[in-house]
């Protein structure tokens, strides 16, 4: 089977938008009333998937999708901490719907409600809730709630050793997934989450994460971000400061295929082994339409994944046996349905 590791809900009924705008609104004006979240009906639902990311879905030959928020739309940046705490559980509320919906092509993958400088007591209060009550298999960690102002400590921090304690109890990974650029000078698509990608590669350089969480996952999205293109740098960095191999990194970090064109992903293959890499092309996301040199749409990795220089082996553990093995309990799952 192949299993799609990065899609968001980027098509949810514009009712959960409206929820959302109501809520920015009163944080402007106290004096509106506290707003609810939406509730649209399952056909609304059904129709704002199947007309959309389903339809591509069956198009391409993909079976399941890991799906998640819209990541823009999280905008950990907004401060206050109830506002987040409603927002990430009705956008969570509404991905399980989806799932709930269509559970054979699409398994829950949580957003949390971090805000800048805000403590994680209601992130992992909420992966606890997304895990255990909804059957979610991972969650998304922001690990720059400002927008692009980088006000957090790196991922290496002891701030952040609550989630992962949580993380490695429920057996959940995290892929590392920026929100909104606040930054006028970084792009949110095109510079920031590349940015992101690199510079959480970079932390993890520079710790030891892993020593302390060994069992602990992350993916890194959008092919690594600049990192297979400088491993070479990366590995030299390494050498100066006195720290290990950047390839002991992927015993516990992997990288997904949303790179769009056939000579990125190659690269992406060539550099880090095929068996640290998972399949996912952040459907329907960043970069939508046909590269009209090719004819072919710019997320359809599969493309690109086909006509690598892999083995049958290689190709099935990038479609399907990665994803099991970073995300047991979707490998739990699928093994409940006959999959």
């Amino acid at each position: 089977m192949i299993i799609d590791c990065h899609g968001h809900y980027t098509t949810a009924p514009p009712s959960h938008q409206a929820f959302r705008d109501a809520q920015l609104a009163r944080l402007d004006d106290p004096a509106l009333p506290v707003p609810s979240p939406a509730a649209p009906s399952d056909d609304a639902i059904r129709d704002s998937v199947e007309q959309h990311q389903l339809q591509v879905m069956r198009q391409r030959g993909i079976d399941l999708t890991l799906f998640s928020p819209k990541a823009s739309g999280m905008a950990h940046h907004v401060p206050d901490q109830p506002t987040a705490d409603a927002w990430a559980r009705a956008s969570n509320d509404l991905v399980h719907r989806v799932v709930e919906l269509f559970p054979r092509h699409f398994a829950g993958v949580c957003q949390l409600p971090q805000t800048p400088g805000g403590t994680l007591d209601s992130s992992v209060a909420e992966l606890r809730r997304c895990v255990q009550d909804l059957g979610f298999v991972g969650c998304n960690l922001n690990p720059d709630p400002a927008g692009g102002h980088w006000t957090s400590p790196p991922l290496t921090d002891p701030y952040w050793f609550p989630l992962y304690e949580a993380m490695t109890e429920l057996d959940v990974p995290a892929m590392i997934h920026v929100s909104t650029s606040c930054a006028p000078a970084a792009h949110t698509l095109g510079a920031h989450y590349l940015n992101a990608d690199t510079s959480v590669f970079m932390q993890l350089v520079q710790g030891d994460l892993f020593t302390r969480f060994p069992r602990l996952r992350l993916v890194v999205p959008h092919g690594g971000g600049a990192v297979p293109y400088h491993w070479g740098r990366y590995r030299g960095l390494a050498v100066r400061m006195d720290r290990p191999d950047p390839a002991g990194l992927l015993a516990n970090v992997s990288f997904d295929t949303c790179v769009y064109h056939q000579p990125g992903i190659d690269l992406l293959l060539g550099v880090i082994a095929p068996e640290r890499v998972l399949f996912a092309s952040e459907m329907l996301g960043a970069v939508r339409g046909a590269d009209p040199a090719t004819g072919i749409d710019w997320d359809d990795t599969k493309r690109y994944v086909d006509r690598a220089a892999l083995t049958d082996e290689q190709r099935q553990q990038v479609y399907e046996h990665n994803a099991r093995r970073v995300y047991p309990r979707l490998d739990a799952r699928l093994t409940a349905q006959g999959r």
